[in-house]
């Protein structure tokens, strides 16, 4: 089976990172996709403290990521990486699913 997420080296490093500075009860970081934004969909991440029913659990690169079960048809076969600019840092989804975004790059169309 494919992976759902593949996570880039700076993405892991950067979790890691999170995770050095979260509560000691979180155990990785939990991914979804809401409605919203222009373009319809947008990511969403927090803090998992525990496992969720039917949630993925994919551990990368030293890394735990809980994947929502309603986001993994939409996440398939994504790669997670971070990018760190002069003026701004944020973690950024490569999905083959996407077939829109809007300009702001927050949200997505499937």
């Amino acid at each position: 089976m494919t992976q759902i997420i593949k996570l880039s080296d700076n993405a892991a490093n950067r979790i890691k990172e999170i995770m050095s500075k979260a509560d000691e009860k979180t155990i990785g970081v939990r991914i979804g996709v809401q409605s919203g934004g222009c373009a319809g969909m947008s990511y969403i991440m927090e803090y998992a403290k525990e496992p969720r029913p039917n949630e993925e659990i994919i551990e990368d690169k030293g890394v735990k990521v809980l994947i929502d079960p309603s986001a993994i048809i939409y996440l398939l076969g994504t790669e997670m990486d971070y990018k760190q600019e002069k003026f701004s840092s944020q973690f950024v989804f490569k999905n083959p699913n996407e077939t829109e975004r809007c300009g702001c790059g927050e949200s997505f169309k499937v």
